[in-house]
Order: C-alpha cells, then sequence, then structure tokens
C-alpha cells in the first residue's frame, strides 16, 4: 500500500462523534449504527507508509477497547525503520527480482509487533520535521539496493551499513531502550505491557482463484514478506467486517482508493450503478450529494477487477464505525490518514457494495469473526 497525499493538517482531536452527512450541502443523511474510539487523525505526509499509520491506528483502537492507555499515540515510523532493512534484504536475496519501496501491509505491523515491539510517537517520530517526506531517503535507498541486486559477482556485506546509514541520517536510529512514564522499556517490553499480542490478530480477504477458508499468500507487490492470508467467501468478509464493529472491535482495511467514485474531498466512497465513464458531469457531482443506485458485487466481479488490476493494494485505512442512509444502506466510517483537512475532519464513509469490491485484505481480533466462520477459517 503505497497511496498518499499532502495535507495541510497534521493533528486533530479524537473524532468519537459521527457527523450526520458526508459534506455540507448533501443529501446523505446517516444514522449511525456503532461508532468505536479512535486516537486523532494523522497525517502520513509525502510518504508511502499508509500500512502502517492504519495498522498503528488499529492497535491505538485496541488498546481502547481494552480499556489501556487511552489517548496513547503509538510511533509509526519506528514500524517503517524495522521495516525497511528487512525489505531491503529480501530485494537483494532475489537479486533484485522483488519489491522494495515504502509500501508494504498489514502483516509488516503484525511483524515488528511480534519481534521488534512498538514504541510511544514522543519517543521515536522519525526526525519528522512539519510533515513527513521520504522522497529523497527513498531515493537513495532505492538506488543502493538496486546496484546491489544486480550484482553477479560477490556482494560486499557492508552495503548494509550503508543501508542504515542512509536510514538513520533521515530518520535516525530506532530507540533499544527508553524511559516513558518513569519507567524503563525496551520496544519489546512496552508492546508486552500493553497487551498487544501479535497472535491475537488475522488478515483475511475473499478472492475465488483460491480455496475457501484456506490460508494463500496474496499476490500483491507489497506483500513483500510472502505472509498468508485466510481466504473467505464475499458474504464472510463483510459479515465479519460488520459483526467486528458492532462487537466492539474496529478493522484495519486495505482497499483501492484510486475510483473515480472515491472522493476523501467529499467523504464518501460509493459504487454507482451506472459506470463513471457513461456519466454526464453533473451526474457525476450528484454521487457524492444524493443517494442513488449502486452496483451489486458479485465474488466474479470482485475478481475480475483484482484479475485486470482495477483493485490494487494501494491504501490502508482503519474503520471505526457502521452507519446507513436514510434508505436503510449501509456504510463503514472510516479514518484515514492524510490529515483532517476533509469534510470529516480526517473521517468518511465507505458503502458496503464499495467495501465488498474494492476490498483487498483485512485485519480484525480474532474475537471478532463469528464463531461458525472462525470454526471453518480453523481458527480457536
Amino acid at each position: 500500500m503505497k497511496k498518499w497525499i499532502l495535507c495541510a493538517a497534521v493533528f486533530s482531536c479524537t473524532a468519537a462523534m459521527a457527523q450526520n452527512t458526508n459534506k455540507e450541502g448533501s443529501q446523505y443523511q446517516f444514522t449511525t449504527i456503532k461508532n468505536l474510539d479512535a486516537y486523532d487523525v494523522q497525517n502520513q505526509g509525502s510518504t508511502g507508509t499508509c500500512w502502517s499509520f492504519s495498522g498503528l491506528s488499529f492497535f491505538e483502537s485496541e488498546l481502547l477497547h481494552n480499556g489501556k492507555d487511552k489517548g496513547l499515540n503509538l510511533s509509526e515510523m519506528f514500524v517503517v525503520r524495522k521495516m525497511y532493512p528487512l525489505k531491503a534484504a529480501n530485494y537483494v536475496r532475489m537479486h533484485g527480482k522483488a519489491n522494495f519501496g515504502e509500501g508494504g501491509g498489514f502483516p509488516d505491523d503484525l511483524l515488528c509487533l511480534r519481534k521488534y515491539g512498538l514504541v510511544p510517537q514522543n519517543i521515536y517520530d522519525g526526525n519528522r520535521d512539519k510533515t513527513y517526506n521520504h522522497a529523497e531517503m527513498e531515493s537513495l535507498l532505492e538506488g543502493l539496493v538496486k546496484t546491489t541486486g544486480a550484482n553477479t559477482g560477490v556482494i560486499n556485506p557492508s552495503w548494509q551499513k550503508a543501508f542504515d546509514g542512509v536510514i538513520n541520517a533521515y530518520m535516525g536510529d530506532a530507540p533499544e531502550q527508553f524511559t516513558f512514564n518513569g519507567k524503563s522499556y525496551t520496544p519489546q517490553s512496552f508492546a508486552k505491557e500493553l497487551g498487544l499480542n501479535a497472535d491475537d490478530y488475522v488478515i483475511l480477504t475473499s478472492f475465488t482463484h483460491h480455496p475457501y477458508y484456506e490460508q494463500f499468500v496474496l499476490e500483491v507487490p507489497d506483500n513483500w514478506n510472502w505472509e498468508k492470508v485466510y481466504n473467505v467467501p464475499l458474504n464472510d468478509m463483510i459479515s465479519i467486517a460488520e459483526n467486528a464493529v458492532n462487537t466492539g472491535y474496529t478493522v484495519a482495511w486495505a482497499a483501492d482508493v484510486s475510483e473515480k467514485y472515491f472522493s476523501f474531498r467529499d467523504g464518501l466512497a460509493v459504487v454507482p450503478d451506472k459506470d463513471w465513464a457513461d456519466m454526464t458531469s453533473d451526474e457525476r457531482k450528484k454521487v457524492f450529494e444524493i443517494p442513488g443506485k449502486e452496483k451489486e458485487i458479485t465474488p466474479e466481479v470482485r475478481q475480475q477487477a483484482f484479475d485486470n488490476f482495477e483493485t490494487q493494494d494501494d491504501h490502508g485505512m482503519h474503520i471505526v464505525g457502521l452507519a446507513k442512509d436514510q434508505n436503510g444502506n449501509k456504510y463503514f466510517r472510516v479514518k484515514n490518514s492524510w490529515g483532517t483537512n476533509n469534510p470529516g475532519n480526517g473521517y468518511f464513509y465507505a458503502s458496503a457494495p464499495y467495501f465488498a469490491y474494492k476490498t483487498t485484505n483485512i485485519m480484525v481480533n480474532k474475537k471478532a469473526i463469528p464463531a461458525d466462520i472462525a470454526k471453518k477459517m480453523g481458527i480457536k
């Protein structure tokens, strides 16, 4: 997931109260079904690190759900800093025939939690100035690993020291020990005290090119570590997400947001029944102002969009609520990481059809999965 946008605001207050429409002047009227706690909306700036912002926001809400450390802001850049060397080593071992870049996924968040732990934002902010921007650093790192990966002779192991030197120059070295609220921690002991356990979470999706209720390696470029996800029928994936929110658990959501009918500026993502290319400019405007008929999303429609690259794994977000419009249609309330410069102060509504169509994968607490579905997945 690499999607980024530069927004003016960096922080906002916790937005617990959902707005009843997507934007001023809109005829959409939303009634909250369930709204869950989340910490402040953040801004990933000019970086492709949405996967870390959404994953860490998800962990923060897990803490709020468990009644622990209310208001704790976890460091997204600690996770980014820890993943970069692993991605680089994988790229070199694959002779440059793998993905390297800012992008990643929820498996990265779980890997960091399991292997390295976590730290608070005020302990490590990755040398943020006013807004995160990794363009120059990324260019240098990419040039280094591409040169090393293309080497057909003996590789000088010092490349890794050079790699770490570049990251440290731009981001600073990640702490191995720190003091927080008067107590000394390592990142691992801090995560343990928070009660966050990577084994409590699963990543799942729904595609027809693999058997249901089994695991497979999700074929997206940013799954650089070839992590497996659970595959479930489309209706089950939707049921899991809805059940999670209804039972007090949030959902980390990876999806394609490149469609014209996704508009953070308008606070809404839907799937109009009429193709965008066939609409007039007035019809396109009304998509975000007047509730209309949406496309029926079947497993076949969803699969076709994934197979022809209309649906790609380009952005990570955080689902924190569920609502319905005046016609009874359901929407997820989504926390984004593009700052607060939109009508929802950093939040927007995504319709159930959009979720069904454009989701690439979700991460949930195992306890959020309905018992009958969990049994079929082999999850206890």
